[in-house]
């Protein structure tokens, strides 16, 4: 049955456009904001360039892990497919059921949600503070309905078809990639300075968090250094996820068994690369203090002040309305694909298994889109990052120690491509998430919590939909 479903989808992408979407659906807003928390988290420029350096590698240690398991089972569904072979459906189940209900869905509002605060740059009536209706403790504003607009119309393209889709991603993608580099190489060029670059490195490795409250620097060791390092790895972690997006769609793909793992490894280098030289441009052009007190954390924007004058922040507001326009386009077109997966397998709404006449899961869309932007108006775009972190990380976990697993109960299948470094990195990866994962739940409780008490309320939604004839 599975393998006649997957001929219902048109095979239209190559390794250019899996490597686009990998790319477009990981640059979203984060590298122009987060910064300015890492920095105040950890409070160096060496700090700050290792974090982002080390979520770099462990996204690519991740992404060049799942080239085996996309080899496998190159299907529709992606990681949904990969958690169901390695453990069993209740495993998959719960990844989606915290996919639909938080991880793709908050993602995708998140996103959103950035898109409609820079929109308001370019008119200012269209930014949160303009509220529209308001009942009881509920505020409707107008950045809200700005995001909703965004995610129902992309909802809209992506239902006519993978192709629409795909031009707009590539397209998008690539402004993406050029504008950054742009701003990287202006940076440089333009408004590098040798006095803010030796100041910001003058204490490497000097670790300190500001306190917003005294709006002075506190000097950190032992575990406050800990407890920082984790938390500021939830931005940068938070800025190069949806690099798996590309496994869900592996039913579309051309030559999955190659081009899927390919893609994999080339958007997420590509992608490390630009959010390292990003830093490095930071690094060049602002003093460090500036980078931790950025207004709104939008560290960019004071780039490229510093960069292009008054007209800076306009350009970084354009800049980061393509950006998440289009991370939002390839993280809508790829969750579909899961629910769809979900439903042939009867753990998801029958009517998300249909795909309409453009081949394409058409009402999975639209519920992904309805519940995305029921998310948009909790608005609160840090707590969604805290919720969807902790859960992807317990799941990418999870399915990277389903290679060792499926080593064992399946060694005679054919693996066209096989983990790099196995079991070494696989492993390094398994350690490093898990402690991050574990000091988020100490430090995070607040938040991360409930990401977690998500994920674990889909048991009692398993055994109470489950299929009879099981």
């Amino acid at each position: 049955m599975q393998e006649n479903d997957q001929e219902h989808f048109k095979r239209e992408l190559g390794l250019l456009d899996g490597t686009m979407l990998v790319v477009g659906s990981m640059i979203g807003s984060g590298i122009f904001i987060v910064s300015a928390d890492i920095a105040r988290q950890v409070g160096s420029a060496g700090w700050l360039t290792l974090i982002w350096l080390l979520s770099g590698l462990i996204t690519i240690i991740a992404a060049v892990s799942y080239g085996e398991l996309s080899a496998m089972f190159p299907k529709a569904g992606g990681q949904y497919v990969y958690l169901k072979e390695a453990y069993n459906k209740l495993i998959a189940f719960l990844y989606g059921w915290s996919f639909f209900a938080v991880i793709q869905t908050g993602t995708i509002a998140a996103v959103g949600v950035a898109f409609s605060k820079f929109a308001a740059y370019l008119y200012e009536p269209l930014s949160d503070e303009n509220i529209l209706y308001e009942l009881g403790s509920f505020k409707l504003n107008a950045a809200q309905l700005v995001s909703i607009f965004t995610i129902v119309v992309l909802t809209f393209i992506n239902s006519r078809g993978v192709k629409n889709g795909k031009i707009l991603q590539t397209v998008l993608t690539i402004i993406k990639i050029l504008s950054l580099l742009g701003l990287i190489v202006f940076g440089l060029t333009l408004a590098a300075k040798a006095s803010v670059w030796d100041l910001n490195w003058a204490d490497t490795w000097g670790t300190r968090s500001f306190d917003k409250e005294s709006g002075s620097w506190l000097p950190i060791g032992g575990t406050a250094l800990i407890s920082g390092i984790s938390a500021a790895m939830v931005g940068s972690l938070f800025s190069s996820d949806a690099w798996n997006g590309v496994t869900f769609i592996a039913g579309e793909i051309k030559n999955p068994q190659r081009n899927v793992g390919m893609s994999l490894f080339l958007g997420t280098f590509i992608v490390t690369i630009i959010y390292v030289l990003t830093n490095i441009m930071y690094l060049a052009v602002i003093p460090f203090d500036e980078i931790a007190t950025a207004k709104f954390d939008r560290v960019a924007v004071v780039a490229s002040q510093y960069i292009f004058g008054n007209i800076g922040a306009l350009i970084i507001a354009i800049m980061i309305m393509i950006s998440t326009f289009a991370c939002n386009n390839g993280l809508i077109m790829a969750g579909a694909r899961v629910y769809y997966t979900m439903a042939k397998d009867g753990l998801f709404f029958k009517k998300a298994a249909v795909l309409n006449s453009s081949s394409v899961p058409a009402w999975a869309l639209w519920a992904q889109c309805i519940w995305a932007s029921a998310l948009c108006l909790t608005g609160k775009y840090g707590d969604l990052l805290d919720f969807v972190i902790i859960i992807v990380l317990i799941f990418y976990i999870l399915t990277i120690y389903g290679i060792f697993i499926l080593r064992r109960k399946m060694p005679d299948v054919e693996r066209p491509y096989k983990a790099f470094g196995y079991p070494f990195l696989p492993m390094l990866y398994i350690v490093i998430a898990s402690a991050i994962c574990i000091s988020l739940l100490l430090t995070k409780f607040s938040t991360c919590g409930w990401g977690v008490l998500i994920m674990l309320t889909g048991i009692p939604v398993y055994y109470l939909t489950k299929p009879k004839e099981e």
